[in-house]
């Protein structure tokens, strides 16, 4: 076990809370002293595996992080967490973290050997993805989109102490890891258009080209139903606020997703053109 972190005032409590998880204190010491850098860090918890990591984030240790859990926050604002650890791996972590009611973001640290396993990782909801050997420059792009997620989607504390009703919402900074080449490529789902079914597999659209992932397009429908995506068919997902038109066709409703030359016709089955024209007409007033 490691040590247990160390209890450090909580008065000031601007910039973001933070827990980094490496079974390798070398690794650990690295990229605590790179979250350190950033500005936008206050304070680094660590811890040397998966099973310390789930105490520190239970409360078992800090005041702060039972007192943020009470007011309906996440424990800390993100884990950083290696994949590879004996015990509990971080894939398995992830897991735990997200079944949290208030999940923290979640930033995958990787090897080199453990790059394949980065394109079925979006399934637990990781928000970045970050390759050793570590990049002073990549640590601190992925601190800017925790701390863009967190100003967005972090409840205030509640003054009465009772927690917040709703968890926070997905934001459109979530990222998706494909495979290129042997190269791992993070699609941000702000950039997908429309996706596409391919059996067990779903290709998602952007306006630079396409991207196969190993997820079933049911699972992404639920994924980002909050993002604004909506089913239109057995075989499309679509981004509703890049539809630009519903027309009829021949063969029923279509949809056009953007304008212009890079403008995309849709088909529209029959039991989901009712639903999709009421989110036309009155989308939701949140969400997306």
């Amino acid at each position: 076990m490691g040590k247990m972190p160390d209890t450090v005032s909580t008065h000031d409590n601007t910039g973001l809370l933070v827990l980094a998880v490496d079974d390798e204190a070398p690794g650990l010491s690295e990229i605590k002293f790179l979250l350190e850098s950033s500005p936008h860090i206050r304070r680094v918890l660590t811890a040397f595996d998966a099973a310390e990591a789930l105490r520190i984030l239970r409360g078992d240790y800090e005041q702060e992080v039972m007192a943020r859990t009470k007011a309906g926050l996440p424990p800390v604002d993100a884990v950083f967490a290696d994949i590879n650890m004996p015990g509990l791996s971080g894939m398995d972590l992830a897991r735990v973290l997200s079944a949290f009611r208030y999940p923290p973001a979640l930033v995958f640290v990787t090897g080199v050997e453990e790059r394949d396993a980065l394109v079925t990782a979006f399934d637990v909801g990781a928000l970045d993805f970050i390759n050793k050997p570590i990049n002073e420059e990549r640590v601190l792009k992925a601190i800017s989109r925790v701390a863009d997620r967190v100003g967005r989607t972090a409840a205030p504390a509640n003054p009465s102490g009772q927690a917040a009703q709703n968890p926070a919402e997905p934001t459109d900074d979530e990222v998706i890891p494909v495979e290129l080449g042997g190269t791992i490529k993070l699609v941000p789902r702000a950039s997908v258009r429309y996706v596409e079914a391919q059996g067990d597999y779903a290709r998602l659209h952007t306006q630079d080209g396409s991207h196969l992932v190993r997820i079933p397009l049911a699972q992404l429908e639920e994924r980002w139903a909050n993002a604004g995506f909506v089913r239109i068919h057995r075989s499309y997902l679509v981004a509703l606020p890049l539809v630009s038109e519903l027309r009829m066709t021949a063969n029923g409703y279509a949809v056009v997703i953007g304008t212009g030359d890079g403008a995309k016709e849709l088909p529209v089955s029959r039991r989901h053109t009712k639903e999709l024209k009421e989110r036309i007409v009155r989308p939701p007033k949140s969400g997306w």
